[in-house]
């Protein structure tokens, strides 16, 4: 329940679902299905409403979807509790699916290592002897690369890494060629894979001040503090929020972590629906080092573990400054309990320099400064820290950014550097990689009957009507089934794309729309029997366009843990429905191409990518004519 002063309301039929919600929905299960200790929970969450559901505006059921299954046989179901009705609706066995590995598992194979003698002592073989001074780093794999004596078990492939002081860095001392391959039903250990041993170098690869040799802190940074006397300009009732003329609902849940629902602008006194659904929906991170430390490095960190429960805490001053609001995460650990994440959800207003500016010699100068509201979520998986910030301006326009921080994978090595990584310490690279992140973008524009068109400049010859060359025209090719939905970026065409609605029309008599404009499109670069792309075809494309449907959330598949052939997009797409005047989502796939640096270690400064959603036509003019201006420096 939401509490709001002395009032407790009934959450809206979008509000993630509540720890009452969570502990009923497993409690159902367990007097209904017998499902007791042997039982695992890999998720919980709201079953959401369709948009023919939420179009009748009638009251509705609220639903968890749970996903879990019995560690003596492996077999997984997929459950739908109604949660008023206080009873399974539906139970559905899932066989050969492995669902996400959890948080508890994690912890629990690393406990279990810890205490195997046969881990103890091939780690004694290497110098070490202090197990608790150690970092077993489980990994999900792909089930083409699991071996096939292992084949059907639910299974971990384990790092090693190593501290040398209590809160040093393990990433700093991998323990190559040391892998164990585990149970994770069982909790036991499968196989000991001890390829080779490198010699530790002399590296330095601490970043906590007290551990750096010599480090002298900067003193010459003044404060800099952020105020708003008069609080922030946001209002968040519940998950409702509203700024500047947009209107939309925070939603989070355990894979995805932030999702943002009913995106909508308030234009002439009515609320204009741009987004129904904004997310992220996969991310696949391959490791480009076919060295036995890395080729199995493949991770899917949305669908193999979730940013919503690798999720952190956000800190004032730390992570957010101004004026902030902060929303709590309920999610579960895998007994079914409910745990919260407090300070999941970051809100709150930047200045953003100028937004519009003219000086007229007569007129003089006429300036509006921009102001922008951003709502941001931190995930941290394994080594990495991924940053997640929707920006939304008083122009119209929506901004998602993504910053990469944390610390890099790297490996030891003797004599000559292998060639798939750079040289980062002594004797120490970091393989190159690559961060794809796949956002599910459900866009109504003014509606759900919309077009995508690929938008294109082309400069046109020169000749008699173009005898200078200057000549550039803009195409628009409508993309009418999925087939043609499959889209690449094209550089020298600049090539963007547009989602509009032909029913609606702006002032001026042309249809309206949202602009797509790409960013940070890297190239899968992969053979088409690599693993990593039969497993996440939706890599092999820049973009995909999908008509709406609602079982269709998850890019490369339901189940992606230990998946051999992608069952998301690429088995969708293949009956080529229409995608023209319809319900579509767009899937836009960017990220890092990380060719890695000295610079990046030992803890490696933002990578930031981005794209942008911008209106084109949406409006008749500049919808920031009405920002009004300040003055003395406010």
């Amino acid at each position: 329940m939401h509490v709001q002063g002395d009032r407790v309301s009934a959450p809206h039929t979008l509000d993630p679902l509540t720890a009452d919600e969570i502990r009923r929905a497993a409690g159902v299960l367990r007097r209904e299905k017998d499902v007791d200790a042997r039982w695992r929970f890999a998720s919980i969450e709201l079953k959401e409403p369709t948009k023919g559901e939420l179009a009748r505006d009638e009251a509705i059921t609220r639903q968890a979807i749970v996903v879990l299954w019995n560690r003596e046989d492996g077999l997984a179901y997929k459950a739908v509790v109604s949660l008023s009705g206080d009873a399974v609706v539906a139970w559905e066995a899932r066989p050969g699916a492995q669902p996400n590995i959890t948080e508890d598992e994690f912890a629990e194979a690393g406990e279990a290592l810890r205490r195997d003698p046969r881990v103890a002592e091939a780690l004694a073989a290497r110098g070490i002897t202090d197990l608790d001074a150690v970092l077993f780093d489980t990994w999900a794999y792909g089930s083409s690369l699991v071996a096939e004596h292992h084949r059907g078990r639910r299974v971990g492939w384990v790092d090693v890494w190593h501290r040398d002081a209590p809160d040093s860095n393990p990433y700093a001392n991998p323990v190559n060629g040391l892998h164990f391959v585990v149970d994770l039903n069982r909790m036991e250990l499968l196989e000991i894979e001890d390829d080779f041993a490198v010699e530790k170098p002399g590296v330095m690869g601490e970043y906590l001040p007290h551990l750096v040799p010599g480090l002298s802190q900067r003193d010459d940074l003044e404060p800099l503090h952020i105020h708003q006397p008069e609080g922030p300009s946001f209002t968040l009732e519940g998950n409702e929020l509203r700024w500047q003329r947009w209107v939309m609902r925070v939603g989070f849940n355990y894979r995805e972590g932030l999702v943002l629902h009913r995106v909508g602008y308030e234009d002439e006194g009515r609320v204009r629906s741009v987004a129904h659904r904004l997310s992220f929906a996969e991310m696949v991170v391959p490791y480009r080092d076919p060295s036995p430390d890395h080729y199995r490095r493949t991770a899917f960190d949305v669908g193999e573990w979730g940013l919503g429960f690798m999720t952190t805490s956000l800190e004032l001053g730390c992570d957010c400054l101004g004026e902030i609001s902060y929303l709590d995460a309920t999610l579960h650990d895998s007994k079914g309990e409910p745990r919260i994440i407090k300070n999941a959800v970051c809100v709150h207003e930047e200045d953003d320099a100028v937004l519009w500016k003219h000086v007229d010699e007569v007129a003089g100068a006429e300036v509006r400064r921009s102001r922008r509201l951003v709502i941001s979520f931190h995930a941290t998986v394994a080594n990495y820290e991924y940053l997640v910030y929707w920006r939304f301006y008083q122009d119209g326009n929506i901004e998602c950014e993504v910053r990469a921080t944390g610390i890099m994978v790297t490996s030891h090595f003797e004599g000559e550097k292998p060639p798939y990584g750079t040289l980062v310490d002594e004797r120490t690279y970091a393989p190159y990689h690559q961060h794809f992140l796949v956002a599910r973008l459900d866009m109504d524009v003014d509606g759900e009957a919309n077009t995508v068109y690929a938008s294109e400049s082309e400069a046109l010859p020169v000749g008699p009507e173009n005898p200078y060359g200057l000549a550039l025209v803009q195409r628009e090719t409508p993309l009418r089934t999925e087939e043609e939905g499959k889209q690449d970026y094209d550089w020298h065409a600049q090539r963007s794309w547009k989602v509009v609605n032909e029913g609606v029309r702006n002032g001026l008599g042309d249809p309206v729309g949202y602009k797509l404009v790409p960013g940070a499109c890297v190239p899968a670069m992969l053979d088409s029997s690599s693993p990593v792309l039969r497993r996440a075809k939706v890599i092999g494309h820049t973009l995909w366009v999908t008509p709406y449907h609602p079982d269709e959330r998850w890019p490369c598949g339901e189940f992606v843990n230990q998946s051999e052939e992608d069952a998301g997009l690429a088995v969708w797409t293949e009956e080529n429905r229409s995608i023209e005047d319809t319900d579509v989502v767009l899937w836009y796939v960017f990220g890092i191409h990380h060719i890695t640096r000295p610079e990046d270690w030992p803890v490696m400064p933002v990578d930031t990518v981005s794209f942008w959603l911008k209106p084109t036509g949406f409006f008749d003019r500049n919808p920031a004519l009405d920002v009004p201006p300040t003055s003395g420096g406010v």
